[in-house]
């Protein structure tokens, strides 16, 4: 059985429930300027990416390239700074025994996101949850040239807290794009979850290791 040294959980759909605000917003940002979408196009083809990324995805699937990504980034960050002055974040059910568990039992906790340092800060502070008592580090988008699937992200996670060999980490995220981040960083175990923006037939073509209803019932594979 693998070793597993350090966990990299990915945050919203997978610790943090946040009732899928931000695709929610990328998708109103996205109509707002003119171009017809629902959500879940949206989160097939943006879920788990840094949010620039994703609408420039977003518009290629839907044959929209003519249209500015980035005047639809800045709508969109204005209206989720919006969204979240009046938002309720809550924990997703049962992550806090697991953080705990995994503290006690010596495993280091990286919380990793597509989300810019500033949201997901704002997240965190939501939720109380605070670096050395929850998890170990945090690293962003904007802690990285390359975001998700390249492996930068678990890469700097593990030169942070002294991990050598990835085979000694789990990556478990809520969509297709966290499960290929962890094969990328030749991770030694890769969990899809069930509780965010994608499906158990979406995260099975990408194969993860394991596919789990949530992170509450993570011991049972390690």
């Amino acid at each position: 059985m693998t070793t597993i040294k350090m966990v990299v959980f990915d945050m919203a759909g997978t610790t943090v429930n946040e009732h899928n605000v931000v695709y929610k917003t990328l998708c109103k940002a996205i109509h707002t300027n003119g171009v017809a979408v629902d959500l879940e196009t949206v989160l097939e083809h943006g879920a788990g990416k840094e949010k620039f990324q994703a609408i420039e995805d977003i518009l290629r699937v839907l044959d929209a390239t003519e249209v500015d990504a980035e005047v639809i980034f800045e709508d969109f960050k204005v209206q989720l700074e919006e969204a979240y002055e009046q938002l309720e974040v809550t924990p997703v059910d049962g992550i806090e025994a697991v953080l705990e568990e995994l503290k006690d039992r010596g495993i280091k906790v990286v919380l990793n996101t597509g989300y810019n340092s500033e949201v997901a800060n704002d997240l965190l502070e939501k939720l109380s949850w605070e670096e050395g008592k929850h998890y170990d580090a945090l690293v962003t988008a904007d802690d990285v040239v390359k975001g998700r699937p390249h492996p930068d992200m678990i890469l700097k996670a593990m030169d942070m807290l002294e991990v050598k060999n990835p085979q000694n980490v789990l990556k478990a995220g809520d969509s297709i794009i966290d499960i290929e981040e962890g094969k990328n960083a030749n991770c030694g175990v890769t969990v899809g979850v069930l509780s965010g923006a994608q499906t158990r037939a979406q995260l099975e073509t990408v194969n993860p290791d394991h596919i789990l209803d949530s992170l509450a019932s993570l011991f049972r594979i390690i």
